[in-house]
């Protein structure tokens, strides 16, 4: 995390304190947007530890890191074995189809120029890819600095348990509050993760 992230996230004095207790976080690019993104698909809807044992079983049924070929390759049933379920399992195929056979190019490099919004778009016509799997691989796949992925539900109860003392906000609120971070909020999304984890 960088002076000018540091700086701007400590306007926010919120936010500072959470900065000061969690030390520094990173956003940054993955090595293998399809993995991340098939990572996002295995934890939709799932706590924490549930996503990586899953996740960890899938790996072991593909026999190494996912990729597109290993991910269509694979049995149904030992996908379901793992713990997918039926409907995950169709997601991640669609995804590996996806990102083998489209004419677009779904890498870092690929989506250089290309604003949030439209990547965003271009994802969620993957049938299986939602708006939040769409925020969390801008953030964790693409290492963009500035989503404020308010689909996520931890990141929704930590900005209430650390801004408004557990009670509810509208999402609209919790905009303003993360309008504070610009162009960061992907980071003080991580802090807001962190403190909602801890």
């Amino acid at each position: 995390m960088d002076d000018d992230v540091a700086a701007t996230l400590r306007e926010d004095p919120t936010m500072a304190a959470l900065v000061d207790r969690h030390g520094p976080l990173d956003v940054a690019p993955a090595d293998d947007e399809f993995g991340r993104l098939c990572t996002s698909i295995v934890n939709q809807q799932l706590s924490t530890a549930s996503a990586n044992a899953i996740r960890e079983r899938f790996l072991d049924v593909l026999g190494g890191d996912p990729t597109p070929d290993r991910v269509l390759a694979a049995e149904e049933d030992a996908l379901r074995e793992a713990g997918l379920s039926g409907t995950k399992v169709e997601y991640l195929r669609n995804v590996a189809t996806a990102f083998r056979d489209d004419e677009r190019d779904f890498t870092r490099e690929g989506l250089a120029g290309v604003s949030d919004e439209a990547v965003a778009d271009r994802l969620t016509e993957i049938r299986g890819v939602g708006e939040w799997t769409a925020r969390m691989f801008l953030i964790f796949a693409l290492g963009r600095e500035d989503v404020l992925p308010l689909g996520d539900l931890a990141v929704r109860k930590g900005i209430e348990q650390v801004y408004h003392s557990g009670e509810k906000l509208s999402r609209a609120e919790m905009r303003e509050i993360g309008e504070a971070w610009r162009p960061y909020r992907s980071y003080g999304t991580r802090y807001i993760w962190a403190e909602y984890e801890s």
